[in-house]
């Protein structure tokens, strides 16, 4: 029962993660500038990480399991960190945010 139980929770874990790791692809894709690219990436894709690793984890031993949470903590903490850096960047050489609607018949 509790692996069955285990292995639903591995396979919704999965899916929601996948569907935010989508999220962040479609976010980089389709914002129009770094700043709002960086919000879009970085909270999709560390959520999205951290839910694709937490499935692993419950499929796996328990030796593994302590290995991948503790991959979950350095992406929980490196992703924004990283976000942060490559943002104060952009902004220190100048990059503008973008204000308003831009319209491509301008």
């Amino acid at each position: 029962m509790l692996e069955t139980i285990l292995y639903i929770l591995s396979i919704v874990s999965m899916i929601i993660g996948l569907f935010f790791l989508v999220v962040a692809i479609v976010g980089l894709l389709r914002l129009p500038d770094v700043y709002n690219r960086l919000h879009a990436t970085s909270k999709c894709d560390t959520l999205g990480a951290g839910l694709v690793l937490l499935s692993l984890a419950l499929q796996s031993e328990m030796a593994v399991a302590i290995r991948l949470a503790l991959l979950i903590l350095f992406v929980l903490i490196t992703n924004p960190t990283a976000a942060h850096v490559i943002a104060r960047v952009a902004y220190t050489t100048g990059i503008k945010p973008q204000i308003g609607r831009s319209d491509s018949n301008d």
